[in-house]
């Protein structure tokens, strides 16, 4: 029997990996999972599902309803991606990653299925994640949409909701060179009588969610008309919102671009109390949102990792997300701003540098993915906006120089991309460990 190690390889080595090539491993279309699923039986019409989409924001959101589901009493399934440290993050129950002798059996008992498929290592990955909620007996499962909607394997699934949560500019090559196009993709995931929750719209996408929801004769609800923060602020790393329905909240993440993550989240919640299949009570909404984290396992939104100096980072890795963060970091006090910074090749590199603050410290790196742009490579792409600073061939590397660098009153920044994010992680827990 292989050990979990070796499983996790395989599926690597054996299969397409989109985080790790890019568009090359790329599958649309449902062929492949239809087959999967079907020589599994298929597992997920055994229990509920939400299905959730969106250019950002759909991990937070995703988090946010698994945990007032789980503070609910449900037996609840999480699938997300990319992970950052552990492949487990991927597939949760209750907050607990998936069982690292389920995935070893898993993989070794389908290599048949696999060679005869041959699947991306996300379809493959999503179906173990199915047959495991399923053989766990979960009660509903909140599933995270890889890439788009429309063609994304997920959209298997007949959910009891879905929600979109915004749509920017990301992955064009595959959704679309326009804000229609991307939303139509995103749109892709409205089914038929299913209710659908939109958290923001704009006026090139909101026409092309609302003929899709006639089309598919799905109620729809724009969160943003529906609900609004009237007054929010950051207490201990947590934000304290106050609602326009007179419910106040205490979330346990931090960054100003959660807000509308809250909002899009809470409209969703508050639509599935409307479904007599759930019972979520309001306390169920305070509290879940409360422990988000400690339910679910949540990473990587603007945490903070340590004090003086502080060193937050943070996933957001596309214009938009860098546009949050950007935002955020104005937020900040300190002395000198340090920013550890590495991008995927296939990200629109050049306007994310127009964002970047100039007066900060910049550690160039790259994670060690084929996709990785080179870190000398994003130094010289730099140089023209004013961004000053050194490559490093690791992040580990750039994480310390920043921090040897760094004084008490210093503020430390990790971003750019979810693989330096995990890395950076990484290198955090093995020197806590030493």
């Amino acid at each position: 029997m292989m050990t979990y190690t070796q499983a996790i390889q395989y599926l690597y080595d054996r299969l397409p990996v989109f985080h790790h090539i890019g568009g090359n491993a790329y599958k649309p279309g449902l062929d492949n999972t239809i087959r999967l699923l079907n020589a599994l039986d298929n597992p997920q019409h055994s229990y509920k599902t939400i299905h959730i989409a969106g250019t950002n924001g759909k991990g937070s959101v995703s988090h946010m309803v698994a945990a007032v589901l789980q503070q609910a009493g449900y037996n609840v399934g999480l699938y997300t991606s990319p992970h950052l440290v552990d492949f487990g993050e991927r597939i949760r129950i209750n907050g607990e990653k998936i069982e690292q002798t389920y995935v070893s059996e898993f993989v070794e008992g389908h290599k048949e299925l696999f060679d005869t498929v041959q699947p991306s290592f996300f379809e493959a990955t999503m179906a173990m994640a199915f047959a495991y909620f399923a053989q766990k007996k979960v009660d509903v499962a909140v599933i995270e949409v890889g890439l788009g909607g429309r063609l994304d394997s997920t959209n298997i699934i007949r959910p009891e909701l879905s929600i979109i949560t915004n749509i920017s500019f990301d992955h064009t090559a595959f959704l679309g060179d326009t804000l229609a196009k991307i939303a139509a993709e995103k749109a892709g995931i409205i089914k038929n009588g299913t209710p659908v929750i939109i958290g923001e719209s704009l006026p090139e996408t909101r026409d092309v969610f609302e003929s899709k929801a006639r089309e598919m004769n799905a109620p729809i609800v724009f969160a943003e008309e529906q609900l609004h923060i009237t007054a929010h602020k950051h207490i201990h790393n947590q934000l304290y919102v106050e609602m326009s329905d007179g419910n106040n909240y205490t979330v346990g993440l931090t960054g100003n671009y959660q807000l509308k993550n809250i909002v899009t989240a809470v409209t969703g919640i508050k639509t599935l109390q409307q479904n007599p299949a759930f019972e979520l009570s309001d306390n169920d909404i305070s509290e879940g949102l409360k422990h988000v984290i400690d339910l679910t396992g949540l990473q990587g939104r603007w945490q903070t990792v340590s004090e003086n100096p502080r060193i937050v980072l943070d996933t957001g890795h596309n214009v938009a997300g860098i546009e949050n963060v950007v935002l955020q970091l104005k937020e900040q006090h300190y002395k000198t701003l340090r920013i550890v910074i590495g991008m995927v090749n296939d990200k629109d590199i050049s306007t994310v540098l127009t964002l970047l603050p100039k007066e900060a410290v910049y550690y160039f790196t790259q994670a060690h993915i084929a996709r990785a742009l080179p870190a000398t490579e994003l130094q010289r792409r730099a140089i023209p906006n004013h961004l000053q600073g050194i490559a490093y061939n690791s992040v580990a590397e750039a994480l310390q120089a920043a921090r040897n660098e760094a004084d008490s009153e210093d503020f430390i920044f990790i971003g750019g991309s979810n693989f330096v994010v995990g890395e950076a992680l990484e290198t955090l827990d093995a020197d806590k460990k030493q």
